[in-house]
């Protein structure tokens, strides 16, 4: 079956807010649903939701607050909140059930969902993330996140912007592919600057724990888990991943050479081991 590499943008209202998801594949096939990260938004699994599109009904959501979705209340930036807008989407696309990928943010969100909806998760790729957050990496994400500029005269500043905060992320990207990857970050303004998509208050929210303890949502995990890790990662330690495949038998380990936190899904293992573990 050839990709199906047309996209289809979609909006569900749920949870009190208007979210915006792009969908690629056949309707009738087996479901993907996959999350970014804090600062992100759908656009970042592009190449690889277009890759899996040929066997898979794949859906990249915007979380609250960021990319096309509505903004919500300034306060309602947490992981309940988030688990709660993704089965609110799910019910409004009357899916039954669906495999989750979140990098991140989006893999603490998939854990949490997992584990409150078992019967809805076919299988959870938690991409460089897990119960544990290494307080190096969460230090510097408080940093460019938290400080990040409002605005910027021209995509080149941007892109700037993006290869000096993102460096373990994007360092391997030629340039082009890091100014796609940084485009869909920002929108211009009507004085012709850009600024951010996303909500600000996100910024004032940028470690959203959830109420279930992080280490009973990730063992409660009944199904398939891949746990993918760039092998320089700061958020997601080396000791972390491997208490991770202690602590739940259901999971299996994949590093990814090269990559600090965290793989965006187009490098050769990360492909590899994604594809493997979908398909069963």
């Amino acid at each position: 079956m050839a990709a199906a590499t047309s996209t289809r943008d979609i909006f569900i209202q749920a949870n009190g807010l208007r979210h915006h998801l792009i969908a690629r594949g056949h309707p009738g096939s087996p479901v993907v649903m996959m999350i970014h990260g804090l600062a992100g938004q759908a656009h970042v699994f592009d190449n690889i939701a277009t890759r899996l599109s040929a066997k898979y009904h794949v859906y990249c959501l915007d979380v609250r607050g960021r990319g096309e979705s509505e903004w919500g209340p300034a306060d309602g930036y947490h992981v309940d909140n988030y688990v709660a807008d993704l089965e609110a989407v799910r019910e409004g696309l009357g899916l039954h059930r669906f495999s989750l990928v979140g990098t991140s943010m989006g893999g603490i969100i998939s854990m949490n969902y997992a584990a409150r909806f078992p019967e809805r998760v076919e299988r959870v790729v938690l991409n460089d993330i897990g119960p544990e957050i290494d307080p190096a990496g969460l230090v510097r994400i408080r940093e460019y996140v938290g400080k990040a500029p409002d605005a910027f005269p021209d995509m080149k500043a941007v892109v700037k912007y993006y290869k000096e905060h993102y460096g373990p992320m994007v360092e391997r990207l030629p340039e082009d592919q890091v100014a796609e990857f940084a485009r869909w970050n920002v929108r211009r303004n009507d004085v012709g600057v850009y600024v951010w998509k996303m909500d600000p208050a996100v910024r004032t929210a940028i470690a959203p724990q959830g109420a279930q303890d992080p280490w009973a949502a990730y063992r409660a995990i009944a199904v398939p888990i891949l746990i993918l890790r760039g092998a320089q990662s700061d958020v997601l330690s080396a000791d972390g991943a491997r208490k991770m495949l202690a602590e739940n038998a259901n999971a299996r380990l994949v590093e990814v050479p090269g990559v600090g936190h965290a793989p965006v899904l187009v490098e050769a293992e990360a492909v590899k081991a994604l594809e493997s573990f979908i398909a069963g």
